[in-house]
């Protein structure tokens, strides 16, 4: 039995259990650029690397503020990335609207995860090719979300999205442990220091190719670029590179 017989949609199960089509969202997500969130008791950090098409063109916006706690990074097809910030920046007017107060970080990952799974579902549409990163501050605390499109939402301590992040990923997990006392400052270099372990050797990050966003107690959400980053940048420039990038592999990213 031929894979192509069961991949022409959403709705049709292989003989395996599999539903191809949500398999080849995620690849879409695997192959976009990098994305890292950690988070300590008091902050959350997204950082994210951008694409340019090429030399002329300007790089793509990587991270969205939703709401004045909250904010989002992405790595895939950043059309439908777009359509899933405006769709959270749409439910948080909505909760401010209904209870004046900010959404709770729980119930913006149900509203996410009921929305990815509904692409999953029904015959005539396609899961969404992307995977975000929420970052988040409410009443219970730092959050970071991490989705994909088979609609899988876990919270996580830190996490990596996105092409070559599985050396971010063993950065993180190297490390975790001091994340949790860290200052926004030595959170900010942790993550950066996962995106540069993203990058192929003779690559670097840039202020031009590094969004990053923070939020936490007492600091509404704020999208780092350009001078702000390079102050971090100029931090991280002091620690040596690993060889994780060597080690992490998969295919080239796309300019998602």
């Amino acid at each position: 039995m031929f894979r192509n017989q069961y991949d022409s949609d959403v709705t049709v199960w292989s003989p395996q259990g599999r539903l191809h089509q949500v398999e080849y969202a995620v690849e879409a997500m695997k192959q976009g650029s990098a994305t890292v969130g950690i988070k300590s008791d008091t902050h959350a950090v997204i950082v994210a690397l951008k694409r340019a098409q090429n030399e002329l063109s300007s790089h793509q916006k990587k991270i969205y503020e939703i709401d004045v706690h909250a904010g989002v990074s992405i790595a895939g097809l950043l059309s439908d990335g777009r359509i899933l910030a405006r769709f959270l920046q749409t439910e948080c007017s909505s909760w401010r609207w209904d209870y004046k107060q900010p959404v709770p970080i729980k119930k913006l990952a149900e509203a996410m995860q009921l929305k990815l799974q509904a692409n999953t579902q029904y015959y005539g549409r396609r899961p969404f090719g992307v995977g975000i990163l929420i970052a988040g501050y409410d009443k219970d605390g730092a959050h970071i979300i991490q989705t994909d499109p088979s609609a899988e939402v876990v919270s996580m301590h830190g996490t990596s999205i996105g092409a070559r992040s599985q050396s971010a990923r063993t950065y993180l997990e190297r490390n975790v442990d001091k994340f949790e006392k860290s200052s926004p400052e030595e959170l900010i270099v942790h993550a950066l220091l996962a995106l540069r372990d993203t990058l192929p050797a003779e690559e670097n990050l840039s202020a031009q190719n590094t969004s990053i966003g923070i939020v936490g107690k007492d600091s509404p959400f704020s999208l780092l670029e350009d001078a702000q980053v390079s102050v971090h940048l100029n931090s991280v420039s002091t620690h040596p590179r690993t060889t994780a990038q060597a080690q992490g592999g998969g295919a080239e990213p796309m300019q998602m």
